[in-house]
Parts: C-alpha cells; structure tokens; sequence
C-alpha cells in the first residue's frame, strides 16, 4: 500500500474511470479495455473495498464538444466528497484539454482525493505530485495537438503528416526515420 493512502481514502469510494475514444477502439482494442478493467484488482490491492466503474463513456472522444456524462458525473462525485481515490490505467487518460485535467485535479486536491494509475499513486495535496499531475495534463495535451500518439504498449508512434506530402521511411535496427517530401499536383 502506498504511504499516500490514508483511512480517509479507504472510507470513501473509489472510481475507475474506463474509456476509449471512437466505437472503433471499443470493437477492436479489446486488450486496452481489459487492461483498464485490470485495475479493479490494482484498487482492491491498495485496500479499497467499493470500487465503481465508469464506463459509459467507451466509444466517446474527450476532444471537441462531445459530452462526457460519466466524466461529469465522476467530477461531481468527487466536489461532493464521497470519492477516496479516482483511478485510469494512465491518469492523463481522464481529460484531454487543460481546463478539464485542471480542474479534476484541483477538485482532488480540495476535498483530498487520490488519482491512482498502474504505476503510481498522486496525492494533490503534494507539491511535488501536483506538479507530475500537471506535466502529465500538458504533455496529453501537447499530444492531441500535434498529432502524435504511442498505441498501447506497441511503441508505435503516429505523426500527422501534411496533404501533398508522401512518407519514406528507412528502418534502422529498431530506429525508423521518417523524411515527408512535398509533393506538386497538377
């Protein structure tokens, strides 16, 4: 158990927040999902004994104007104290802009919430986990503005890439170099 969990989590509830972006993922990446589902066991682990799961925002992306009703409700969950710890595989997962993982974090930290992912426990209350929690929320959001995205645990990174350009790509050892040459249309 982390030194970070207090009786006072324990007392309260804890969220699992399970999500995928498109109906796509939810159909297809059915390791992701088990994965997320997983970490039931991680919160029974560090000592939770009601554990609730939000999952009917799977198939809904966190970008753009699409509402996410299970967010939400997890957000107000939380603003009403009667959630002990908040967890995703990877926290950063929870929002995709800044103003959403911002304000998830400082509600946390007002009403002492734990986030919880498959490698660490971040208390808000911590200066030093406040400012990981904000690295990881710029770093995601840094993400979905240019375009680059790790699949899973495959390494495989996806760029966006410009219209009129072809990709070449050279495969050294396990190092692949990617060149985008601009191509003229008629």
């Amino acid at each position: 158990m982390s030194n970070k969990i207090r009786a006072q989590h324990l007392t309260r509830k804890a969220m699992l927040y399970v999500r995928q972006s498109s109906a796509y993922q939810v159909s297809h990446n059915l390791e992701s999902q088990k994965l997320q589902y997983a970490m039931q066991d991680r919160l029974l682990q560090l000592g939770w004994n009601e554990i609730e799961v939000i999952d009917e925002d799977l198939g809904r992306s966190a970008a753009g104007t699409q509402t996410r009703t299970g967010f939400e409700r997890m957000v107000a969950e939380v603003c009403l104290g009667h959630v002990g710890a908040v967890a995703a595989r990877e926290v950063s997962r929870f929002a995709r802009n800044s103003r959403e993982w911002q304000q998830l974090v400082e509600v946390c930290r007002i009403v002492d919430t734990v986030l919880v992912d498959q490698e660490t426990v971040y208390a808000p209350r911590q200066s030093n986990d406040r400012l990981l929690l904000g690295l990881k929320g710029s770093l995601n959001e840094y993400v979905l503005l240019t375009g680059e995205r790790k699949i899973g645990q495959s390494g495989i990174v996806f760029h966006r890439v410009s219209l009129g350009c072809v990709v070449f790509r050279r495969d050294f050892g396990r190092y692949v170099s990617m060149h985008c040459f601009p191509v003229n249309f008629l």
